[in-house]
């Protein structure tokens, strides 16, 4: 009798330690965590007021402490359309939140010695041995190589032509390159004609580097990136809601998104026949992955933890530590996509506080990157944090949804 007791006790227990469906870390109470329940609840009705006055469509947001989740919460709609509520496992385009994924994915190779942080691009990508420079003379050879280390913290030269005015931006735009009318190898083609911003190791440019990094892999694999990220990075970390294309039985969850037109949310890319419901002429390291708050919870994770995640090792520590470390000169810092981001440098595919920041919360330490369809999620290692809110919003940075989300959560940690 004593025994069936303790057993179902047992059963019990490991029951209430096991992560629920959707939530991807084992749970804990926010006060267990070292949360204050009364900060999180202004947090609560913050994301939720910018979804009541029409704001935006719906968000899902989630905060996990040493390990577990200790808050998760999801508000509005997944279909506006639809009057389809949101819930905490729906699905995402994460855009620019590929690069850390992908960048991951890069790691394992260099670590198996397949590859070199400092091999020359061209090693792999022949194309890339004439690549010119743009200078006020015209194109000229650069000073040294571009390398893999140029590529992961984007100090290559390359760019995406959408944020920046140079002459290299406009024929970046000319070449039209950011319309998905190219497979992975006919990109980077595209990209070795054109001239670098600036000199590689010289100038940290938001551009198409990760997307060459998957190219890479793709060739010293012999894998397409899709296959290789799932092998190496999504199967071993339980990530069964993350990939290129989302699975028909999984599409009753991908969410819409959405831009104002006037004092109305108009549908940008549908949930139902978007880009994301056939299979890609790319698979984009750069921006190519749909996934969910529980899923990239478990990535995170696995970076907080130094490369292991439930017994399971994906990086080695070192490797990691080296990612999460700012890998740029002082003349880099800080960096700047549209606007400088103070006090913030480069990883090996994360950006990394630097310095303290006026007005900011005391985060030095933390890592992270956002997505342009306005995904944001950061690491802090030193306060054993991780934080994400994930909406469908066009246009990037609107309504100040990172830097409230941020503040909020900074203020509830004791």
């Amino acid at each position: 009798m004593l025994s069936s007791y303790c057993g179902r006790l047992w059963l019990f227990s490991l029951l209430l330690a096991a992560p629920a469906a959707g939530q991807g870390l084992p749970p804990i109470q926010p006060d267990s965590a070292g949360l204050d329940q009364p900060v999180l609840e202004r947090l609560d009705s913050a994301m939720n007021g910018l979804v009541q006055t029409g704001k935006l469509p719906g968000l899902v947001m989630a905060v996990a402490r040493h390990g577990r989740l200790a808050h998760m919460k999801a508000f509005g709609m997944r279909s506006v359309e639809q009057r389809d509520r949101m819930e905490p496992d729906d699905l995402f385009r994460i855009y620019s939140m590929t690069k850390p994924i992908a960048s991951a994915a890069m790691m394992v190779l260099v670590e198996a010695g397949r590859v070199g942080l400092d091999d020359p691009v061209s090693r792999y990508l022949p194309a890339f041995a004439d690549v010119k420079v743009w200078t006020s003379d015209g194109p000229a050879p650069p000073r040294r190589p571009m390398t893999i280390r140029d590529l992961l913290q984007h100090t290559s030269g390359l760019t995406y032509g959408a944020f920046g005015e140079t002459p290299v931006d406009s024929a970046y735009r000319k070449a039209d390159l950011l319309q998905p009318r190219f497979t992975l190898q006919q990109l980077t083609d595209q990209l070795a004609r054109l001239p670098l911003v600036g000199h590689p190791g010289e100038v940290w440019n938001y551009g198409f580097s990760t997307d060459v990094v998957g190219r890479i892999i793709e060739i010293v694999s012999g894998q397409p990136l899709d296959q290789f990220i799932a092998q190496r990075i999504l199967q071993p970390l339980g990530m069964k809601d993350t990939f290129f294309e989302v699975p028909p039985a999984k599409r009753n969850r991908l969410t819409g998104y959405y831009a104002h037109n006037g004092a109305t949310l108009a549908l940008v890319d549908s949930p139902d026949s978007g880009s994301y419901t056939r299979p890609p002429l790319m698979f984009s390291g750069g921006g190519g992955l749909v996934s969910t708050v529980p899923d990239y919870l478990r990535f995170a994770q696995m970076i907080l933890n130094g490369g292991e995640l439930d017994g399971v090792r994906v990086l080695r520590r070192e490797t990691v530590a080296q990612m999460l470390s700012n890998q740029l000169p002082p003349a880099l810092v800080p960096i700047a996509v549209v606007a400088p981001i103070e006090g913030t440098g480069f990883g090996l595919g994360f950006s990394v506080v630097v310095a303290p920041r006026p007005g900011h919360p005391p985060d030095v330490g933390r890592a992270g990157w956002g997505g342009y369809a306005n995904t944001f999620f950061w690491i802090d290692p030193p306060r054993r944090l991780i934080a994400m809110v994930f909406t469908q919003y066009f246009p990037f940075g609107a309504h100040n949804l990172e830097e409230e989300f941020r503040r909020l959560v900074y203020q509830a940690v004791r």
